[in-house]
């Protein structure tokens, strides 16, 4: 399982690639004022809903998440795998809400973050802050910096500097290990 993990990911590296190159990148995002979308991101939730804090850690069973999970996010949160490009419903989400992480429920952006990239990802230019923690990946060679959710440990995507202003950041998530709750809905 994990051999066909690694060449998906391997096969799918050019493609990401080349889908940077053909799109144009975005100049900046319209309107996004960073420090005003971080402080006041509570903005997107639902009427009343209640979200865990990432000071409340979660910690399962490798067990306990396979019966929790998906087998797709599974793969995603617990072993670090990726879906492949272009198969998230997320990737077409328009609506005002909040991108909570599918392992925890703890919110890691809002709609007003998100932008088309073109890679086949959802994407973001900013994240709530205090959301995730990342380190350092090696594992196609060149470094990258990885990011896990805060509160679960769960692997989210990698984040690179090619993205729109004001912050030139892309954080490029895997939509199986994201959920979408619209404002509208109730918690």
């Amino acid at each position: 399982m994990r051999r066909r993990t690694v060449l998906r990911t391997l096969a799918a590296v050019p493609l990401g690639v080349l889908a940077l190159r053909a799109v144009a990148r975005p100049e900046e995002v319209k309107g996004a004022n960073v420090e005003e979308l971080q402080k006041n991101w509570k903005q997107f939730l639902a009427d009343g809903a209640e979200v865990p804090s990432p000071d409340q850690p979660m910690a399962l069973s490798r067990d306990e998440w396979r019966k929790r999970l998906p087998p797709e996010a599974f793969d995603v949160l617990r072993q670090e795998g990726t879906e492949r490009a272009g198969t998230s419903p997320l990737n077409r989400e328009k609506r005002e809400g909040v991108f909570v992480c599918a392992g925890c429920g703890l919110p890691l952006f809002t709609s007003a973050m998100k932008f088309e990239s073109g890679t086949g990802w959802p994407s973001f230019f900013t994240t709530i802050p205090g959301a995730f923690k990342t380190k350092r990946d090696f594992k196609l060679f060149l470094p990258r910096t990885e990011y896990h959710c805060a509160r679960c440990g769960g692997h989210h995507g990698h984040v690179f500097d090619d993205g729109p202003a004001p912050t030139g950041q892309r954080w490029c998530n895997n939509g199986v290990a994201l959920k979408f709750v619209p404002k509208s809905e109730k918690s």
